[in-house]
């Protein structure tokens, strides 16, 4: 099933159902961590009017995923996710699409996402959607004791 144009693809809000398979398609994708729990990023996301996680289904099936917050000054992007079996179709980029349309209704002037340095093959993904790195660097500091 993965390449071709893209079939019929619906796209909703998350609901609670969605979430055993939601769950396993983030593992599936590799976009889960020890140290953040992926219950709790939709708990909260749910629970704030600032963000939103749509779902983006294909033959009734949980095909894609992308989650999109607004802190006040940009946007950003949280779990896009689409099944290794559906890509190549163009579900990642109408999610994308979707999550654009999604900051414009909110004056968002900006959208960012943050990719992993050796994920060349995302990277590559946003590059064809017009994304450019940014001229910032990332600094962190774990609050909590994890092991990365």
């Amino acid at each position: 099933m993965n390449s071709g144009p893209l079939q019929q693809v619906t796209f909703r809000s998350f609901a609670t159902a969605d979430r055993d398979p939601l769950l396993k398609l983030w593992r599936a994708c590799d976009l889960t961590r020890p140290w953040n729990d992926p219950e709790d990023d939709i708990r909260q996301c749910l629970a704030n009017s600032s963000s939103a996680l749509l779902i983006a289904e294909q033959d009734r099936r949980l095909c894609g995923s992308v989650m999109m917050g607004c802190d006040g000054h940009r946007g950003w992007v949280y779990y896009l996710a689409v099944d290794p079996d559906c890509r190549h179709q163009g579900v990642g980029r109408a999610l994308m699409a979707q999550a654009e349309s999604w900051m414009r209704e909110r004056n968002v002037p900006k959208i960012q996402a943050m990719i992993r340095s050796d994920n060349l093959a995302v990277r590559g993904f946003y590059g064809r959607l017009d994304y450019r790195d940014g001229d910032v660097q990332l600094v962190q500091k774990w609050l909590k004791d994890v092991n990365p």
